[in-house]
């Protein structure tokens, strides 16, 4: 047999890229502004902020994704009463199909969520310099300890996948995305449904006993789908939730220490201190000093 290939099309191809960013900002947090001649994506992963792209203000909420074109001037606000989580990545993309995410604000799915996830996750293992650090310009390889195989590849096909699945989510296209079953797809669900679950109560003392009960699930089921999920059980990962509800509370400022330990259902300021430099590494009042060290602009001379 005579075996004839076929160059494969790319409708987006990225080779470059300028900085991955996580940020977690204090609720009056004020980025003035810039403009560079390559795309930059802001994704709020929580709370909310209020972007300025060309002149035009708009407010974004959780899971909102915007897309600043080369040479767009933009700047990020907080709203002061909410502090943000965010996500931000800019890169270099020639494509054509980059004129699709002009002026455009989506919304990101769960599997997008993942995909974006992921990039943030490969960039802490693969780059050495601070992902919180909004003043950075340079991404720096890891150069002390290894890196995992073809991480940086895989930071690149996440992004044009995302890309891809953003295209067919918000356009007419008849091509759509291949489905996953529909056990793999009502798993899914429930897992989004519970994760929604331990957000509205956020603030009690929840079992696995409870969970299963107010959700109509088996135990066995439910540490099925955090361990596939999260790679966790779900009460760590409820701890977890609970954590980052207090550092976003912590930078809101509008609550102290003990008010934020008995607005999330802990039983002493004690216990919710313990707890918080068990998960994060600091205590909140190391948090805090660490948080508003980073929000704050850099010192320049005259």
């Amino acid at each position: 047999m005579s075996y004839e290939s076929i160059s494969l099309k790319k409708e987006f191809v990225i080779d470059n890229i300028f900085s991955i960013h996580y940020f977690e900002y204090m609720s009056d947090f004020n980025f003035p502004g810039e403009s560079h001649d390559f795309w930059e994506i802001l994704y709020v992963d929580k709370g909310s902020v209020n972007v300025t792209a060309d002149g035009q203000t708009h407010t974004l909420n959780k899971d909102d994704i915007i897309f600043h074109k080369p040479n767009e001037f933009h700047s990020v606000h907080a709203n002061g009463v909410v502090a943000p989580n965010l996500a931000v990545i800019s890169f270099e993309c020639t494509s054509l199909a980059m004129n699709f995410f002009e002026n455009k604000i989506l919304e990101v799915s769960p599997s997008g969520r993942s995909l974006l996830g992921n990039i943030i996750k490969e960039a802490y293992l693969t780059f050495s310099c601070r992902l919180d650090d909004p003043y950075s310009e340079k991404l720096t390889r890891n150069e002390i300890h290894n890196t995992p195989f073809a991480s940086e590849q895989l930071i690149q096909i996440y992004l044009q996948q995302l890309l891809i699945q953003l295209v067919r989510c918000n356009s007419d296209s008849s091509v759509s995305v291949i489905p996953k079953s529909s056990r793999q797809r009502s798993e899914d669900e429930l897992f989004y449904k519970i994760i929604s679950y331990m957000e509205e109560n956020i603030g009690e003392k929840l079992t696995i006993q409870q969970i299963c009960k107010d959700n109509l699930i088996g135990r066995s089921l439910l540490q099925k789908l955090f361990k596939y999920h999260t790679s966790c059980g779900i009460i760590d990962y409820f701890s977890m939730m609970k954590i980052n509800s207090a550092k976003q509370l912590i930078r809101g400022r509008q609550m102290n220490f003990s008010q934020i330990a008995d607005t999330l259902g802990y039983n002493s300021i004690h216990y919710f201190s313990r707890q918080f430099k068990n998960i994060t590494g600091m205590t909140p009042t190391e948090y805090q000093t660490s948080i508003q060290s980073i929000s704050a602009p850099p010192c320049t001379e005259d």
